[in-house]
């Protein structure tokens, strides 16, 4: 009992161990039960696993304020709401990367999945780095402020820009490392075939790995975002990456319906902007009016005046589009 009560990042090892094994539990029933088989996913359900997903992000966070407090219930809130609404601009990303590589919608599912286990890993890395530098040295969440502001004016500035796939630097690297068939071959990752040069057999990447590389990378320039944002709410490890894991893998689950209709939401990104920049400056007006920080309750609140505000111009700009489409 010592062991599981000992503390682990400020927390008592049994609560990571209790949200771990929740993670695993998903995605083993994700992969298991509910997706053994490749298919399509239709709207309704990816709606229903949102949903679902949702709920349990909620339950979870009630179950942190039962433990933790009303403090920290609001922040794991905040930070789940905040991190939903920045991913939100990765799904979008996510499409265009499935457009790009022409990912069979049988198999995008596959990619989402092994793309959340990814995310899992390098979130807990990213994290872990984040936690040790707010806590050995203060004045980084300056640092991360700034960073977030500067972030949001230039999102705001290039939200107009789609994310081009075929310039990264990271796809143009993989290309000239490593062997990449033209073709998909089914839902493999990777295939043995013969070089046409020497006629020896050797390990080649499909489009389909390609694609899922992408994911993740995306994931990581997205996290660059999202990491700072929820420091800037609280600097506890536990809320910080409980509240990342439950929003993305919500929306994951969500893509199918969003992929569906991303030209509805052409002006979130103005809202995510706005956001951004709410989160970096409150660190500075805390400072400013003598406060250790703002009131978690009144970051909540403005966070979802701002994505409300969001989502909703976005809705009501595009609606004939929306009801030419029904």
């Amino acid at each position: 009992m010592e062991f599981v009560d000992a503390l682990w990042l400020g927390k008592p090892l049994w609560m990571w161990l209790a949200f771990l094994g929740v993670v695993v539990a998903l995605l083993s029933l994700d992969l298991g039960l509910f997706h053994r088989e490749q298919r399509e996913i239709g709207v309704g359900e990816s709606l229903a696993l949102s949903g679902f997903y949702v709920v349990l992000g909620l339950v979870f966070g009630g179950w942190v304020w039962w433990q933790l407090g009303d403090g920290a219930g609001l922040a794991y809130l905040t930070g789940f709401v905040i991190e939903k609404s920045l991913a939100m601009d990765n799904v979008f990303v996510i499409a265009m990367i499935f457009s790009y590589f022409a990912v069979p919608r049988v198999y995008q599912h596959r990619v989402l999945f092994w793309g959340v286990v990814g995310v899992i890993v390098l979130r807990a890395i990213m994290i872990g780095l984040g936690s040790t530098l707010v806590s050995e040295f203060s004045w980084v969440l300056y640092v991360f402020a700034a960073f977030l502001i500067a972030t949001g004016i230039k999102m705001w500035l290039s939200a107009d820009k789609a994310y081009d796939i075929g310039a990264s630097s990271a796809l143009m690297w993989i290309k000239r490392h490593f062997k990449v068939t033209e073709a998909m071959h089914g839902d493999r990752f990777w295939v043995r075939q013969a070089d046409p040069a020497t006629g020896k057999t050797a390990w080649s990447m499909t489009p389909l790995f390609l694609a899922l590389v992408m994911v993740e990378v995306v994931d990581v320039v997205f996290a660059v975002d999202s990491v700072p944002a929820i420091f800037a709410i609280t600097t506890d490890p536990f809320l910080v990456y409980t509240s990342n894991i439950f929003a993305v893998l919500g929306l994951r689950a969500l893509y199918f319906a969003l992929a569906a209709m991303v030209d509805r939401f052409q002006y979130l990104k103005y809202a995510l902007s706005v956001l951004l920049v709410f989160i970096g400056a409150k660190i500075f007006i805390a400072d400013a009016f003598g406060l250790a920080k703002i009131p978690p309750s009144i970051s909540l609140s403005v966070t979802f005046a701002i994505l409300a505000a969001g989502v909703g111009w976005s809705l009501w700009k595009t609606r004939e589009a929306g009801g030419a489409r029904a």
